[in-house]
């Protein structure tokens, strides 16, 4: 997949973000960090695949791809801010949903405290191996990160 036209439909969002919000000279990395594992959080629950003990099914998959999209706008976002770009690489699969989300959140923590290339690599492709994994398909991220993308910037006109 291409990853150009998502860093910069990004990039004109945060930038949009950053002027309505006044945040030309916040340094929000931690911020976005943080953002990203409550992102990551909300989208297991939505996907309850952690719940052995409940019989309630996962959201429907469309909810499931917006909670997806959101956590994607905040690697995308971390990207920009430091300057990493995500390079496409064969993924690892057959890794339970459980598992794949126990590695993005480790993912996570390492590049908080590295924040370097190779860590946001193996951020990024926890993160699409997660994808992979509850079974979301290019096309599917590719409209669901355009549509969110909208919509964010409707939010942030309205006084979000």
């Amino acid at each position: 997949m291409n990853w150009n036209s998502f860093y910069d439909d990004q990039a004109k969002l945060d930038e949009h973000i950053i002027k309505t919000q006044n945040l030309e000279d916040a340094d929000v990395i931690d911020d976005k960090l943080l953002a990203l594992y409550v992102e990551v959080g909300e989208l297991a629950n939505e996907t309850r695949c952690f719940k052995f003990w409940s019989t309630k099914p996962s959201s429907d998959k469309d909810i499931v791809l917006e909670e997806y999209v959101d956590g994607l706008h905040f690697i995308l976002s971390l990207g920009l801010d430091l300057d990493l770009h995500y390079q496409s690489v064969p993924l690892a699969d057959h890794l339970s949903k459980t598992n794949a989300f126990l590695n993005v959140f480790t993912s996570i923590e390492q590049f908080k405290h590295t924040q370097d290339r190779d860590s946001y690599q193996q951020m990024f492709e926890a993160y699409l191996t997660l994808g992979q994994a509850l079974g979301i398909t290019e096309l599917e991220l590719q409209h669901a990160y355009k549509e969110k993308n909208q919509v964010n910037f409707q939010r942030q006109n309205q006084g979000y």
